[in-house]
């Protein structure tokens, strides 16, 4: 093959890559404890099947995937987020001996696996078998499995901080009134959003204030309510959860995606802490001088404050802004290894 021939193919890949990572979304946050992975099978440039992994995690993505293919699989290419499994469980065969026994023609797996068990054992049980199966490195994979990825590396869940904010920072009127700072719009973006989180936690002080429900209010989604946590060292409301402190997330067993809505104390907190590595910026244009997002956090100086963060997505909801920044400190994130 030309180099342009192969520069071609890759990108062909990556885009099928992408969308296994775009059906990866199904399986989330349903799937845990197990991540939730994405596949896509095929052949002759159309689809055969696809798969996303399932509630408690079985079947598994490639599972569900060659199961509804069938026969058809044979000669195909499976496109799959996560590098398939090569241990064995109770709960089912490893997803690498289950795709060597499918007659595929090629794997392209976008995101190794940190799993000690698998990681480089199920791209190596592919190859064995006369399989052509690459790893092509996938941010959109990546992304997908950020709340899987960041829990093996750091032994703690994805932190997504919530900020809904005036254009001049304020999240509610000097009387502590909020309701509501931005539309209706991006109230229900906010709902989509808790959606996909295991965990969404508040500040104890604005769960005493307003009693916030937390829960997912879009139809079809209610079930998809995550649990609810609350930072503080005192008693909490049946049905919640006591986080005594930020780092102590290292002990929310299960929670691979933590949603952090705030007020500005628990805000504070986490990046105090260090613990935010997404930050979802909801922004009205109005202005109401009143009680800020965020206190001091721990800056020495303010050329600490630059180059942190950068900005992954902006989009318009309604007559709100939401920008989405992730960190910036590439080196030190499991995403960019």
């Amino acid at each position: 093959m030309t180099a342009d021939s192969v520069k071609t193919a890759a990108g062909h890949d990556a885009r099928w890559l992408a969308a296994a990572a775009a059906i990866a979304a199904r399986a989330r946050p349903s799937s845990r404890p197990n991540p939730g992975v994405g596949a896509i099978l095929v052949k002759d440039g159309k689809v055969v099947a696809r798969g996303w992994t399932q509630p408690g995690g079985r079947p598994h993505a490639e599972a569900m995937c060659l199961a509804l293919a069938g026969k058809a699989a044979r000669g195909g290419t499976l496109y799959v987020t996560l590098e398939p499994c090569a241990h064995q469980s109770a709960r089912g065969p490893a997803c690498a001996d289950l795709v060597c026994a499918a007659g595929l023609a090629r794997v392209v797996i976008g995101c190794m696996d940190p799993d000690p068990r698998t990681s480089g054992a199920g791209l190596a049980r592919l190859i064995a078998a006369g399989i052509e199966a690459i790893y092509l490195p996938s941010i959109a994979c990546q992304r997908s499995l950020s709340g899987y990825l960041i829990s093996k590396r750091l032994g703690r869940p994805e932190v997504t901080l919530k900020l809904a904010l005036s254009l001049d920072g304020s999240i509610a009127l000097a009387s502590g009134e909020s309701q509501w700072i931005t539309g209706a719009e991006a109230r229900a973006h906010t709902h989509a959003m808790r959606a996909r989180a295991d965990a969404i936690l508040v500040g104890g002080g604005t769960l005493r204030a307003d009693r916030p429900r937390l829960d997912v209010r879009l139809p079809g989604l209610e079930a998809r309510s995550p649990e609810r946590w609350v930072l503080t060292r005192g008693s909490v409301p049946e049905g919640w959860k006591a986080l005594a402190r930020p780092e102590d997330v290292t002990g929310m067993a299960g929670i691979q995606h933590l949603f952090v809505e705030g007020g500005a104390g628990a805000a504070t907190a986490f990046l105090r802490a260090g613990l935010v590595d997404r930050l979802l910026i909801y922004r009205a244009p109005i202005l109401i001088g009143g009680r800020p997002a965020l206190s001091d956090f721990g800056l020495a100086s303010l050329s600490e404050a630059h180059g942190g963060w950068r900005l992954a997505e902006r989009r318009r909801l309604g007559s709100d802004t939401l920008e989405v920044y992730e960190t910036a400190h590439s080196s030190e994130h499991p995403l960019e290894r």
